[in-house]
């Protein structure tokens, strides 16, 4: 009984974070001094269609060396569980320069 609770345990978990991604970009030597700049990439149509565009050059305010990352965060996750009956989903943009 115990291995089939701690099974359903790791399923559900697993299931819980099945939209939580990451993708990291380096542009020239990547991050240098750890300045952060924020912004929320909204989707509809199930990550179809962009709602807002993120720039992250005009984010990165003409610094040669930077990093991009990219992810759906557990905020994000919350975040959708709401909105997602309209198909509209949030992403995480973060440029560190």
């Amino acid at each position: 009984m115990k291995k089939l609770v701690a099974l359903l345990l790791i399923v559900s978990l697993s299931f819980a974070f099945v939209g939580c991604y990451t993708f990291e970009h380096q542009v020239g030597k990547g991050a240098q001094t750890g300045m952060k700049v924020e912004k929320k990439q909204w989707f509809i149509l199930w990550g179809l269609v962009p709602l807002s565009a993120v720039d992250s050059q005009a984010m990165a305010k003409g610094a040669a060396d930077y990093t991009i990352k990219t992810e759906m965060s557990p905020v994000d996750v919350v975040v959708s569980i709401v909105t997602s009956w309209l198909t509209v989903y949030p992403q995480t943009v973060t440029v560190t320069k």
